[in-house]
C-alpha cells in the first residue's frame, strides 16, 4: 500500500514522541507538528483506519506493527540523513530540517551510500582523534 508523506510525518512523530513521553495522545502530535487540532484528528482517524495505529479509550495512541515499520524506516533515515549533513558542515537544526524532507524522496540506493560514506567518513575521524 503507498502511504504518502504526511502520514509517514505522523508515523515518524508519534514514534519520536512514544520514545521521549512514554505515552502520546493527539494533543502531543499537534504541539509538535503545529498543525491545527482538525487536521491532526482527521490524520489520526485515516491513520487508524488503515491499520496503521490504534486508540485506546484514553486517547493514547498506539503504533502498530505497519506503523511501527515506516516510523522505525523513516525515523532511521532521518538520523542518518541529518548525520550526513552534520558531517558536511551543515548548521544541525538546518541538517535536521533538510533531512525531514529528503527522508521521504531519496532511493534505497542513495541512502545505503550515504551511510557508507557517513561510516567511512566516521571511522576516519575515530582514527584521527585516538592519534
Amino acid at each position: 500500500m503507498q502511504i504518502h508523506q504526511s502520514a509517514e510525518d505522523y508515523l515518524e512523530t508519534i514514534l519520536m514522541l512514544t520514545q521521549r513521553m512514554g505515552r502520546v495522545r493527539s494533543i502531543d502530535v499537534v504541539n509538535e507538528l503545529g498543525y491545527t487540532k482538525a487536521s491532526v484528528s482527521i490524520a489520526m482517524k485515516k491513520l487508524r483506519e488503515n491499520g496503521y495505529i490504534a486508540v485506546d479509550g484514553e486517547g493514547n495512541l498506539t503504533l502498530l506493527e505497519p506503523g511501527r515499520e515506516i516510523a522505525e524506516r523513516i525515523y532511521s533515515r532521518h538520523r542518518l540523513l541529518t548525520h550526513f549533513f552534520v558531517q558536511l558542515g551543515v548548521d544541525e537544526d538546518v541538517a535536521a530540517e533538510d533531512a525531514c524532507k529528503a527522508e521521504h524522496i531519496l532511493s534505497e540506493q542513495t541512502l545505503k551510500k550515504i551511510r557508507e560514506y557517513a561510516l567511512l567518513h566516521d571511522a576516519e575521524d575515530s582514527v584521527q582523534k585516538s592519534e
